[in-house]
């Protein structure tokens, strides 16, 4: 095979699919079409924002996480307290919860690429503990347990006001989506992107290959923080309040379980996973409030039951019996 045939192979995956265009087409339209949802459309595309950043570690690092909340709670305190108290300007404070992510990724970064899958867990579950344990101590720094209040934002691009419909921040969200979708895009099917799967399907290669482990593991876990603290910082802005909330450990579940459903290692399934869990939540709580996580925990455990594409795609299913 030629050089220029093999070039060609390699960039075939990192072209952009006529279905996905569409899918990305339909996604700018529903703050239009249904604007009287744009909350929930909102909603969708922050937890989206974080299942990418999850899904950056999880399914191509093979990096396990039970507290990735806490990145999302540092951009979320980071950006309220920024605009409250030194700068309203949106941009300028989703850049400032993005870095605070990232710095703190890059802090804890040298506990998470040693040990095993279960320390991994144990310490990025305690990080999480000691944030929400401090933010709840610094009450007058953060608001304990009464939250951030008052956190203002100015006009998105000085012009664009935040309304009580939410419009605005549903398509200031879904910006925010696509061009880190856009970038993670481009990155996965680097030459980066391809090291990190190939770490995570086979360490030991990867180090016979003269390649530095630890270095791409903190790389991409300081990435992923990054992300995860913008998604924070969204939800500070698009909100205006900031509370423990965005600390505790269902944060990190939520995001889990998100992945879950539509299934780590391809940038879509952090997409669909935040879509199929928050329109669950929506409707489900909607009829039954109280036990609307009873149905949710019966849907995981036919999505595993079942499998995945066999529940999504039933015409393979009863097609091949398999």
């Amino acid at each position: 095979m030629s050089a220029g045939a093999v070039a060609a192979a390699l960039r075939a995956p990192a072209r952009w699919r006529p279905w996905e265009l569409a899918l990305w087409a339909a996604i700018w339209a529903t703050p239009l079409l249904l604007a009287q949802h744009a909350a929930l459309i909102n909603e969708v595309a922050i937890l989206g924002l974080f299942a990418l950043s999850l899904d950056l570690i999880l399914g191509y690092a093979g990096i396990v996480s039970l507290g990735h909340a806490a990145f999302f709670g540092v951009g979320a305190y980071g950006a309220a307290l920024f605009a409250k108290h030194v700068m309203p300007d949106p941009l300028v404070g989703l850049v400032v919860g993005t870095l605070l992510g990232a710095l703190l990724g890059a802090v804890t970064s040298p506990m998470i690429v040693r040990g095993t899958d279960l320390t991994r867990l144990m310490v990025t579950m305690g990080v999480a503990l000691v944030l929400f344990e401090l933010a709840n101590k610094f009450d007058t720094l953060t608001g304990g347990a009464d939250g951030l209040q008052g956190v203002v934002m100015a006009p998105l691009l000085g012009r664009f006001e935040f309304d009580l419909g939410a419009r605005v921040a549903s398509f200031y969200s879904l910006a925010v989506l696509f061009v880190a979708f856009v970038l993670l895009r481009r990155m996965v099917h680097s030459p980066l992107g391809m090291s990190m799967q190939a770490l995570r399907d086979n360490r030991l290669r990867l180090v016979a290959m003269g390649l530095s482990v630890n270095g791409r593991l903190a790389l991409v876990y300081t990435l992923a923080a990054g992300l995860a603290g913008a998604a924070g910082a969204l939800l500070a802005q698009t909100t205006g309040f900031a509370s423990l909330d965005v600390l505790e450990f269902h944060r990190s579940a939520d995001v889990m379980l998100a992945l879950v459903i539509g299934g780590a290692g391809w940038l879509w399934g952090g997409l669909v996973g935040a879509i199929a869990f928050k329109v669950l939540h929506d409707l489900i709580s909607a009829v039954t409030a109280q036990y609307w996580t009873f149905w949710i925990g019966l849907f995981l455990v036919l999505l595993m039951l079942v499998g995945r594409d066999r529940l999504f795609r039933p015409a393979r299913w009863f097609g091949r019996g398999r």
